[in-house]
């Protein structure tokens, strides 16, 4: 009786999983370095089967959890809280990449980056876009990429409202919907990547322009793969009503990608260019 559960909260028990996560992070990281350097890239490939093998059991860990009723009221509560604080972390990341891009393109400097030889004068004397490049037409295929996302946020937000209905086919048409329209952005995204007429390195624009689209991208990619594991789920009746987080938290990370790309469209591709 000394050990009957009379609370609310989910104690875990012991988990080799941490640990393995920290040590594949650092495979992750020396690979990378020796990535860069040219001198293998299976270190780095090591690391991150490592990292993906614990990202996989743990979220199955979790799964389980929820179905054995470990995921109580409490429980989910700190486990949506856990991910806003996520998102708002997200939110600072790419706070930085928006400072750079306003502050080069408020006060552009002469000089190239590629060799650092900036100006140092008080005065700015350059000017934005850098002398040479030639950015992209917002209103051509930046524009289908922001009606496409929004479409998407409009999807998920349909199955979203399916489930807490108890409505599975359009909740299975909506999170797949997404799917197909995270993947259709991934690919315009791409494709408008490989007609730049700019590159990555010499010049500020083009660092700050990639960096930001680019890991914006990324999370797009994340996301995609996110709600398609919550199609999946969503497929073999692991939600109900009222006990869908998982869901909740993909959905949530979908609208904050269309968010920060209402931001990139309007700062970056519109009024930076």
């Amino acid at each position: 009786m000394a050990h009957e559960k009379n609370h609310d909260y989910h104690i875990l028990e012991p988990s080799p999983l941490p640990l393995l996560g920290a040590i594949g992070a650092l495979i992750m990281l020396s690979g990378a370095v020796l990535l860069f350097h040219d001198v293998t890239p299976w270190v780095f490939v090591l690391g991150f089967l490592v990292v993906g093998y614990t990202m996989y059991s743990w979220w199955s860990e979790m799964v389980r959890e929820a179905h054995q009723g470990d995921h109580t009221p409490v429980v989910r509560i700190g486990l949506r809280m856990g991910f806003i604080l996520f998102v708002i972390s997200e939110v600072m990341f790419f706070s930085a990449w928006f400072w750079s891009f306003f502050k080069h393109a408020i006060f552009p400097m002469v000089g190239d980056i590629g060799d650092l030889t900036m100006a140092t004068a008080d005065a700015p004397d350059g000017v934005w876009p850098p002398v040479g490049i030639t950015t992209f037409d917002p209103w051509n295929l930046p524009l289908i990429n922001t009606l496409i996302l929004l479409l998407s946020g409009c999807t998920v937000t349909w199955a979203h409202h399916a489930l807490i209905e108890g409505k599975r086919p359009p909740l299975l048409y909506g999170l797949l919907a997404t799917v197909l329209l995270g993947a259709l952005f991934t690919i315009f995204q791409a494709y408008e990547y490989s007609h730049a007429a700019f590159s990555f390195s010499g010049n500020i624009y083009g660092a700050n322009f990639f960096m930001a689209t680019g890991f914006h991208g990324f999370h797009v990619i994340v996301g995609t793969l996110f709600l398609f594991v919550c199609l999946i789920r969503a497929s073999r009746g692991h939600f109900t009503a009222e006990q869908h987080v998982g869901f909740e938290a993909a959905a949530w990370y979908w609208h904050f990608v269309d968010v920060v790309w209402l931001f990139l469209f309007a700062g970056i591709y519109i009024w930076g260019g």
